[in-house]
């Protein structure tokens, strides 16, 4: 009777790793990336990127006289303040415009359905791209991805010619000095890189759900509202705060479909004509200019654990 053939046993540095707690994907891309000259230098970066900021808001706070006689690194010498030029910029800014709390509004109008108009567009077209079976599918996609690479200022014409002749009889669908011009061609030109951003994203969750999804009887209205839009919050935040900036930022695109009207201009016309007709009223200017760092800087450090989230997404796994 042959002998059973005994069953070698496990190594002990198998059983030392298998015994060790797994650590954190967060903890061990921190222990890897962290060191004393990386964070000396992303202190220093912090602090030159801080400096203007600073100069900004001390100049803001300035009288007239004082800011234009000298620097606001001088500030220690002459400890004069004021908030009347903020009490201009949001009360009575001068001039035939309206005041600055009227753009500021403006421009909440139109960064916000401007935000998300392309990102439920670019979610459900990524999905569809991710994992939808239709003919065509992988020429349609780089069709989209090269579109990265036409310039905006080529489009502007054009589209503006589009949005002026869309008639129905005599009937403008989209007249000139409204809201709806500069959500379309926001959202236009956000689109193909918000649909190939999330696409790289929900590409990369496992099959398995996906498919397991589909096994219960789950359609893709569900699968994509039950499962992969849960699981892509970080990405669309990500992308949802870059759209939001880029968009209260913008001055071009708003200057073309706005029509110039101060009831539909954004924050950043009147903070170009704060400067005045010389160039010479740098203090509503310094002032105008914080209160539009409000909303962004609001807007990035209340999103700022998904934005992180979205960046690392993708390229970890473990």
């Amino acid at each position: 009777m042959s002998a059973t053939p005994a069953i070698p046993a496990a190594p002990e540095a198998a059983l030392a790793k298998a015994a060790e707690p797994q650590i954190p994907i967060a903890r061990r891309v921190k222990q890897r990336l962290t060191s004393r000259g990386a964070t000396a230098a992303a202190i220093i970066i912090a602090v030159i990127w801080t400096v203007p900021t600073f100069g900004l808001f001390i100049s803001s706070l300035r009288p007239e006289d004082n800011i234009q006689a000298n620097g606001w690194w001088n500030v220690l010498g002459d400890l004069e303040f004021t908030t009347k030029n903020y009490t201009d910029v949001l009360a009575s800014a001068g001039g035939s415009a309206s005041n600055l709390g009227q753009y500021f509004i403006n421009s909440l109008a139109i960064v916000i359905p401007a935000t998300i108009i392309p990102l439920v567009i670019a979610s459900m077209a990524a999905y569809v791209f991710a994992w939808g079976r239709f003919r065509g599918k992988d020429t349609l996609f780089i069709f989209i991805f090269a579109l990265q690479i036409v310039p905006l200022q080529m489009a502007l014409i054009p589209l503006l010619s589009l949005f002026i002749n869309l008639k129905i009889g005599e009937f403008q669908l989209l007249p000139s000095g409204t809201y709806a011009q500069l959500w379309i061609a926001h959202s236009i030109f956000a689109l193909p890189l918000a649909i190939f951003l999330l696409h790289n994203f929900i590409s990369e969750i496992p099959g398995e759900v996906i498919e397991a999804a589909r096994v219960d009887g789950a359609g893709h209205a569900t699968i994509f509202w039950r499962i992969v839009l849960p699981l892509s919050v970080p990405a669309i935040a990500a992308f949802g705060i870059f759209q939001f900036l880029w968009v209260w930022n913008d001055l071009l695109v708003a200057l073309v479909f706005s029509g110039g009207t101060a009831d539909v201009a954004p924050i950043t016309q009147r903070l170009a004509e704060l400067t005045g007709t010389r160039g010479d009223e740098w203090h509503r200017l310094t002032a105008g200019a914080f209160v539009s760092m409000i909303v962004p800087l609001a807007v990035f450090f209340g999103l700022q654990r998904y934005f992180v989230r979205g960046l690392m997404a993708g390229g970890l796994k473990g």
